[in-house]
């Protein structure tokens, strides 16, 4: 590569265990920073006195999460296509591939979040929200969504960074714009007197800021991802490939929120039998979530390891090294969420009164954390398997698994084990099972593809002995 182009990193040579570290850990605490801000939206949303505050944030996770996860799949898309044509030394393909992700994502963001703005108040009611919650809840997710073009943006010039091997990049953009976000809070709540209004605003305002400076750090690159205003334009044959690859990847995220609504609304049917009139129940879960928010990150980061690196190997024909990437991805996703878990499993009691005092709420959290902190394994093992399948070029077959494994499961899981058992406990068990059954299915079926990727092109895909 060009020195020109030196800042693009070569993911497919030398040693992988210290390649994939360098790469995760920036993205770990990229995110570990922005969960940290996360959980300073409803800390100090608490301070505002406005009672359901934090319980209405909560219970808008999941249909939030159904958009982001739109523009979290097609950004994907770039990654995936910025990857494969760094791995195969195009310039012309990456450069293409990088201004037809921009103008994407631009036009979703205005269209999903001019949708989201009508949509929000039907779905929250479905989800069951009603009274003071409902009017929160609806007040918060409108204003997030206002900011739906920035986060849309933002989403797609970090996966572009990714791409290309830099994960730090990304990383410093989000800690400023995360400490804005966390003063912002701070401003609004404290001394404005607002409530999850004033949070919400300060998340649009970290996100416009985020966004703007990575279009403009693109701006400035003078290497193959150099980001020029004036040639924006979307290229048909780029415009395939990424939809083919950032298509199944949204609609795979949709999915697993629908179902995380369904289970979102079987929360509230609970909060309304036992506390009518009340939010211990949504306010632990709300708590609980964001707690294992920060464990998502070891598996959130192997994914995007997996994709990049799976993807920069296909790129350069480097087939022999992948189940390397495959084994080295599940055992650092593993390893890191655990170690994570079991921390703060032994000193939950300390994190969720950061959150909630109040003893129902309390105990609520910590049966969720009981159950899922402890399988977290089987969560990373999901995430990286995923996608090392979408890195593989197999991101319908990704969506299909997640779908089968994880979305279905839990709809039939709802349906028919919480009808007879409706309880906490039989809401959080249908995650674990879930999560074990899809990364099965995707393992099953990334080793099916190894094995026809060894028989196809021989010898050069079978790993070194020692290796």
């Amino acid at each position: 590569m060009s020195s020109a182009n030196s800042n693009i990193k070569n993911l497919t040579e030398g040693p992988l265990v210290p390649k994939i570290f360098q790469f995760i850990i920036p993205i770990m605490t990229m995110n570990l920073l922005q969960n940290l801000y996360n959980a300073a939206d409803m800390v100090v949303v608490g301070y505002s006195g406005v009672e359901g505050a934090l319980g209405a944030i909560g219970t808008t996770a999941a249909m939030n999460n159904f958009f982001l996860n739109i523009f979290i799949g097609f950004s994907i898309g770039a990654n995936i296509m910025v990857s494969r044509h760094v791995g195969a030394g195009s310039e012309r393909a990456t450069r293409e591939a990088v201004h037809t992700a921009i103008c994407v994502n631009a036009i979703l963001g205005v269209v999903i979040g001019a949708l989201a703005l009508i949509l929000t108040p039907s779905i929250l009611r479905m989800i069951g929200d009603e009274g003071e919650v409902l009017r929160l809840a609806t007040t918060y997710s409108r204003i997030i969504f206002c900011g739906a073009l920035f986060s849309s943006l933002g989403n797609c010039c970090i996966n572009i960074f990714r791409g290309k091997g830099d994960s730090k990049t990304p990383m410093f953009v989000m800690i400023g714009s995360g400490l804005l976000n966390v003063a912002l809070n701070f401003f609004f709540v404290l001394v404005c007197g607002m409530s999850v209004d004033g949070v919400a605003l300060a998340t649009v305002i970290s996100q416009f800021c985020s966004a703007a400076i990575m279009l403009w750090l693109l701006h400035k690159d003078q290497g193959w991802t150099h980001l020029d205003f004036k040639a924006l334009k979307i290229t048909k044959g780029s415009l395939h490939n990424q939809l083919s690859m950032g298509i199944p990847s949204a609609i795979q995220g949709c999915l697993f929120s629908i179902s995380n609504m369904l289970i979102q609304s079987s929360l509230v049917s609970l909060n309304n039998q036992y506390y009518p009139g009340g939010s211990a129940i949504i306010d632990g879960n709300a708590a609980g979530s964001s707690l294992e928010s920060f464990l998502y990150t070891c598996a959130f980061s192997c994914n995007q390891a997996a994709v990049t690196f799976a993807s920069q190997h296909v790129g350069a024909g480097k087939y022999e090294r992948l189940r390397r990437v495959r084994r080295n991805c599940l055992f650092i996703g593993a390893s890191l969420s655990m170690s994570l878990a079991l921390i703060m499993l032994l000193f939950k009691e300390g994190f969720v009164s950061l959150y909630v005092t109040e003893p129902h709420a309390m105990e609520a959290a910590y049966v969720r954390m009981r159950i899922m902190f402890s399988t977290y394994f089987c969560l990373a093992a999901m995430e990286t398997m995923s996608g090392f399948l979408r890195g593989l070029g197999k991101s319908l077959l990704s969506t299909i698994n997640s779908l089968i494994g994880a979305c279905l499961l839990r709809i039939v899981w709802i349906t028919v084990v919480f009808a007879a058992w409706p309880s906490l406990e039989s809401i959080y068990i249908s995650y674990p099972i879930s999560w074990a059954l899809t990364a099965i299915l995707s393992f099953l079926a990334g080793e099916k593809i190894l094995r026809r990727m060894e028989k196809t092109y021989g010898e050069e895909t079978r790993p070194a002995k020692g290796e």
